[in-house]
C-alpha cells in the first residue's frame, strides 16, 4: 500500500510499515540519520551542478549577447526558474513526499544544463534563456534538500539538521568552479564553446543527484514525520484550533524576510564579481578561485552555524548575518581592484553572511509550521527567496553599467542593515 503525505493528514489507518515508525522512537532516530546520509551524498553532486553554472553563467551570456548590461540575466533567469520550481517542489513534496519533489527538481536542472550547451553550440539566445530557467530547478532542489533533513529532527536539532544537509554541497560547489578550465578544454575537444564546458559537469551532476534521491530516499522522511505528528494530535482538539496551530504567521514572515534580504544582497554582489574581475585583468582561473572560496563560505560553515543557531537563537544569528554582509560590502567596495586576497575576503564574508541568514531563517520557518503544511509553506517561501535572487542578479548588471561595482557593493552593505530592525520587531512581537 502506498501512503502519501496528504493521506497522512486524513487517514487514521496507517500501513504496517508506517505504524512501526510511529510507535518506535528508535526507528525514527535511525531513519533521521539515514536521511541525512542520503541527502549529504546527493548534495555533493547537487553542489557541483550549482557551482559550475554559477561560475561562468554571466560570462557566457556576455559572450553570446555581446553586452555587459545583460550580464546579470543568467542569475536572474535561473533564480527565476528556481522560484517556479520551488513552488512545484514544495507542493509535490507535501502531497507525495520529499523524494518525488527533490528528485524531479534535480533531473529538470540536468536537462536545463544540457539545453544551455545546445544553445551555446547553436548560438540560440532564446534557447539559452529557456534552458537557464529550467536549470534553476536544480538550484531549487539543492536548497530545499535542507528542509528534508529537518523532517525527523527534534526541536533542538532543526538548525543543525538543516546545516548538515547543506554542508555537503560545499565539496561539489568548491571543486566545480576550479574545474572551469579543465571543463573548458574538454568542451573544446568536443567542439563545444569553452564557456559552455562547465555546464557539461552541471548536467551530469544534477542528474546523478536526482537519481540518488529517487532510488535511496526511502522511506520518505516527510511522509513519516507527518504521520507521527498526526498521531500525536489531541483527538479533542477542535478543527479551528488545529488549523491555527499549524502555522505561526509572524514566525514565517520574519524567517522569510531574513532569507530574502540576504539572498538579494548575495546574488547582486556575487553576480557582478566575475565581470568586475575580468575588467581588471583577472583570468578565468582566478575567477574560479574567488567564486570557489565564496561558495565554500556559503556552505562549509553550516554545521557550526547550525549549532550556533540552536544554541544562541535564531534572531541573534540573523543580526550576525546583517553585520557580516555589511563588512563584505565595505571590503568589496574599497578593495584595490588588483588585490586577489581582498576580493577573496569580500566574497568569503558575503557567503558567510548568506549562510547565517539562510540557516537562521530556515529554522524560524520550521519552528513556525506543522508537518501537515510545512513543505507547502517552505516551497512558497523559497519562491520569494529565489525571486529576490533573480531581482538582485538582474539589477546588479544595470547598477554596475551605470555606476560602478563599488556603488553596487556599498548599496548591498546598506541594505543588509535592514535585518536589524526586522529582528527588533520580531523580539517585540514575541514579548
Amino acid at each position: 500500500m502506498t501512503m502519501t503525505a496528504k493521506d497522512t493528514n486524513t487517514s487514521t489507518q496507517q500501513p504496517i510499515w508506517l505504524q512501526e515508525y510511529i510507535d518506535s522512537p528508535e526507528k525514527q532516530a535511525k531513519l533521521y540519520k539515514k536521511t541525512l546520509r542520503i541527502l549529504m551524498f546527493s548534495q555533493i553532486f547537487g553542489g557541483a551542478g550549482l557551482g559550475a553554472g554559477v561560475t561562468v553563467g554571466a560570462l557566457l551570456a556576455q559572450d553570446m549577447l555581446g553586452t555587459e548590461n545583460a550580464a546579470g540575466i543568467p542569475t536572474a533567469l535561473f533564480t527565476l526558474g528556481s522560484a517556479g520550481a520551488a513552488l512545484l517542489i514544495g507542493r509535490s513534496s507535501q502531497r507525495f513526499g520529499r523524494r518525488s519533489g527533490l528528485a524531479g527538481g534535480f533531473l529538470a536542472g540536468g536537462i536545463g544544463a544540457i539545453g544551455v550547451i545546445i544553445a551555446a553550440l547553436t548560438n540560440n539566445i532564446a534557447l539559452l534563456f529557456l534552458s537557464l530557467l529550467i536549470y534553476g530547478a536544480g538550484t531549487a532542489s539543492n536548497l530545499q534538500a535542507r528542509y528534508a533533513g529537518t523532517d525527523l529532527a527534534t526541536d533542538k536539532q532543526r538548525a543543525t539538521a538543516a546545516s548538515m544537509a547543506m554542508v555537503s554541497t560545499t565539496l561539489g560547489a568548491v571543486v566545480a568552479p576550479n574545474l572551469v578550465n579543465t571543463m573548458g578544454e574538454f568542451a573544446d575537444s568536443l567542439g563545444v564553446p569553452t564557456l559552455a564546458g562547465p555546464f557539461i559537469l552541471s548536467g551530469a551532476a544534477f542528474i546523478i543527484a536526482g537519481l540518488l534521491i529517487l532510488f535511496f530516499l526511502r522511506p520518505d522522511p516527510l511522509v513519516v514525520s507527518t504521520a507521527i505528528a498526526s498521531a500525536q494530535k489531541n483527538v479533542n482538539t477542535t478543527e479551528t484550533n488545529l488549523k491555527s496551530a499549524n502555522i505561526n504567521k509572524k514566525g514565517v514572515v520574519v524567517g522569510a524576510v531574513i532569507m530574502i534580504l540576504t539572498q538579494f544582497v548575495m546574488a547582486a554582489i556575487m553576480t557582478m564579481t566575475p565581470i568586475h574581475m575580468g575588467h581588471h585583468g583577472h583570468g578565468l582561473q582566478e575567477v574560479g578561485v574567488v567564486i570557489g572560496f565564496h561558495i565554500a563560505a556559503m556552505y562549509l560553515p553550516s554545521p557550526l552555524t547550525g549549532i550556533l543557531v540552536d544554541k544562541l537563537g535564531r534572531t541573534t544569528m540573523a543580526v550576525a548575518s546583517g553585520v557580516t554582509l555589511l563588512a563584505s560590502g565595505l571590503v568589496a567596495a574599497f578593495a584595490p581592484v588588483g588585490s586577489m586576497p581582498l576580493l577573496i575576503l569580500a566574497l568569503v564574508l558575503l557567503g558567510l553572511g548568506w549562510n547565517f541568514g539562510l540557516i537562521s531563517g530556515t529554522a524560524l520557518i520550521i519552528d513556525s509550521t506543522h508537518p501537515s503544511v510545512r513543505a507547502k509553506t517552505q516551497g512558497s517561501v523559497d519562491v520569494l527567496f529565489a525571486l529576490s535572487g533573480a531581482a538582485g542578479g538582474g539589477v546588479s548588471g544595470m547598477v554596475v553599467a551605470h555606476s560602478s561595482y563599488a556603488v553596487l557593493s556599498l548599496s548591498g552593505a546598506i541594505l543588509s542593515l535592514v535585518l536589524i530592525p526586522v529582528v527588533v520587531w520580531s523580539r517585540k512581537s514575541q514579548s
